[in-house]
């Protein structure tokens, strides 16, 4: 029997994938997603569909989903065509919101999931912007009313009630330094999941021991802080996840294996190459009263899409900066001629074989690339865009906002606070001999901190392009528009990386079940 698996805060499911795609030796899932729960729309919706995929073995897809793929049919008729299948995704994956649904819808589903099993994992990531450093900066600092402060607690009810045999929590490396009151808040956490009862007294709960993924010896709180880059992941992604494990299992995990580091360019440098598209031109700034304070509103002048437009003003921001790169790699003659497609059959292959992660990224059934279109920017966008292109290709590194200004007036955001501080990093080009920096939720905004390496490309990154950077397969779909796409690969865990914990937590349960046999033997002879 699988080992069966609640996913609260599941996001698109990213830590939902890296577990169930561990096999035994017979090929057959170590664990089943019993119940997904998330509160977002389009979340859901991929959520579903890959729930639907799952009811299928493991690399065995049902040919219709790659006419899916390849938009030969709609996903409604893909589902049509496996009732009993669609039926089982329905029930499994669940648009619920941890803190507003009753306690008691909630853990009358998750009982029904469990059926009375015991030796169940709950894996999750709260909320975390209230942690995260850019949003604490953006409201000084963490508060009390901010509801996500607080939806941990949701979190370790359930564990309270239901008592997994073990539990993985994710949330952002701001947890480590966050205050409440002038209390630190990642010691009360611990605490709090160690001992479920002292929070939820009208459950009688196990207690838990509390590990790091990184190390056996944890000295400090940063000992339970993964850096992602250090297991196989193109990514600078570092997270705080919690391992609990129950009071009476009878074993000890281990930790995390490290890697080699995995580049940028090695997993998206093969992609086929699409260049931007442009929607608006500046016009002018005035300045005008808004609620008694002076303020710029900037006008634009609409631009119809097309590679003559585009590239016109391409050509010409890189006449513009020639004097500084005189050697760029900017020339007209290799623009891309498209924005790119949702999906493009394989002209030849988007991923060396030999790299380490081909095997976990491939599937040749998809014939194409799904969900690599770029999108449209601002004409100065474009310019500031190529300028980071051409600057890293010459320096190694992205520039900062005295760079863009050494190199041109308009190449700094007519903005007020440009001079605060905060936009000292604002445009971001991703470096090609690196793993990326961190994908977040804030990608499906603009593409300001993404930026493609390639400066004839000139464009931020497209929704493949972030997913392969997350490690999503590369048949994993995001339903809802663009915007929603990127929100949804920006929440997600690297499934590569909940992949190896998987298989830790499958060691703890397999060497528990190993020991509890061997005393029931022992019992028995006696």
């Amino acid at each position: 029997m699988p080992v069966p698996i609640i996913d609260l805060f599941a996001g698109p499911g990213g830590l939902a994938e890296g577990f169930s795609t561990l096999v035994d030796t017979q090929g057959d899932r170590v664990f089943k997603i019993k119940l997904s729960v998330e509160k977002d729309a389009f979340a859901h919706q991929t959520l579903t569909l890959r729930s639907f995929l799952r009811q299928f073995p493991v690399n065995a897809l049902p040919a219709e989903y790659y006419d899916f793929l390849q938009q030969k049919i709609t996903q409604a008729e893909l589902y049509d065509r496996y009732p009993d299948a669609w039926q089982d995704a329905i029930k499994e994956a669940w648009q619920a919101t941890l803190g507003a649904t009753s306690s008691e819808e909630m853990d009358s589903r998750i009982s029904e999931a469990l059926e009375h099993q015991t030796n169940w994992v709950l894996i999750g990531g709260p909320p975390c912007q209230a942690y995260s450093l850019v949003g604490r900066s953006r409201v000084g600092g963490v508060h009390e009313d901010d509801h996500r402060v607080h939806l941990y607690k949701e979190y370790l009810r359930i564990i309270a009630a239901h008592q997994p045999a073990v539990f993985v929590m994710e949330n952002v490396k701001g947890l480590l330094s966050a205050e409440l009151n002038g209390e630190k808040i990642f010691p009360r956490i611990l605490a709090d999941l160690s001992d479920p009862s002292s929070v939820f007294p009208e459950h009688v709960s196990s207690k838990y021991k509390i590990h790091s993924l990184v190390t056996n010896q944890v000295k400090t709180d940063s000992d339970f802080l993964i850096r992602s880059e250090n297991y196989g992941v193109p990514q600078k992604r570092h997270r705080v996840i919690l391992l609990g494990i129950r009071e009476g299992i009878k074993a000890e995990p281990g930790i995390l294996t490290k890697s080699p580091k995995v580049n940028l360019s090695s997993v998206i440098g093969m992609l086929p190459k699409v260049r931007s598209g442009v929607y608006r031109d500046y016009s002018h700034t005035e300045e005008v009263f808004t609620n008694g304070l002076l303020k710029k509103k900037r006008h634009y002048l609409p631009v119809k899409d097309s590679f003559e437009n585009w590239s016109g003003r391409v050509s010409k921001y890189a006449s513009d900066l020639s004097s500084h790169f005189p050697d760029g790699n900017a020339g007209s003659n290799r623009f891309p001629l498209d924005t790119g497609l949702e999906y493009r059959p394989y002209v030849k292959g988007t991923l060396s074989t030999d790299h380490p992660l081909y095997s976990w990224y491939s599937d040749k059934k998809t014939e194409g690339v799904v969900q690599h279109a770029s999108r449209a920017h601002l004409s100065l966008d474009l310019k500031r865009y190529l300028f980071a292109a051409l600057y890293s290709e010459v320096y190694g590194k992205f520039p900062r906002m005295q760079d863009y200004r050494e190199f041109g007036d308009d190449l700094v955001p007519d903005h007020e606070n440009v001079e605060s501080g905060k936009f000292n990093d604002r445009f971001r080009v991703q470096l090609p001999d690196e793993p990326a920096t961190t994908v977040t939720s804030h990608i499906s905004k603009d593409g300001h901190y993404f930026i493609h390496y390639d400066p004839q490309q000139c464009r931020s990154l497209t929704v493949r392009e972030a997913a392969r950077i997350q490690t999503f397969p590369d048949n994993y779909f995001f339903c809802g528009p663009k915007t929603q796409q990127f929100h949804q690969v920006g929440n997600a865990v690297p499934p590569y990386l909940a992949f190896q914990i998987g298989n830790i937590v499958k060691g703890v349960l397999a060497k528990h079940e190993e020991l509890t046999n061997a005393d029931s033997e022992i019992n028995y002879a006696e």
